[in-house]
């Protein structure tokens, strides 16, 4: 079973996010902020759903420590901010793929399957 790291302050998004995953056969697990993400972030981590705009440290640094250290998890970038400059951002930060706020959980599912499919193939 695949294990997913949502990153996100808004508890009900969270909740949605979390049930969604479960239902798709993954296992979720839960930080509200960017430093408890990092904290969270381990070797049994497939995927990780990260919010931009977070308490504590935002999204963005998030993705670039992780990515200084090496990690090339999947990370999926999941915002309201969806100007072309902020997906260029972001995906120049290290992200490998960004889906803004709202969004249709099928594609986000879809977008899921596509980058854990592929991170299979890697390892």
């Amino acid at each position: 079973m695949q294990k997913i790291l949502i990153v996100e302050d808004d508890v009900d998004i969270q909740d949605i996010l979390k049930n969604h995953l479960i239902d798709a056969g993954y296992k979720a697990i839960v930080a509200s902020n960017g430093v408890a993400g990092i904290a969270m972030f381990d070797d049994t981590i497939d995927l990780v759903l990260l919010d931009i705009m977070l308490p504590k440290l935002n999204g963005l640094e998030v993705l670039k420590r992780l990515r200084k250290g090496n990690i090339k998890t999947p990370v999926i970038l999941l915002t309201a901010k969806g100007e072309i400059e902020d997906r260029v951002k972001g995906l120049d930060s290290g992200a490998d793929d960004y889906l803004a706020k709202p969004f249709a959980t099928e594609e986000l599912l879809a977008r899921l399957r596509a980058l854990t499919r592929r991170q299979g193939e890697i390892i």
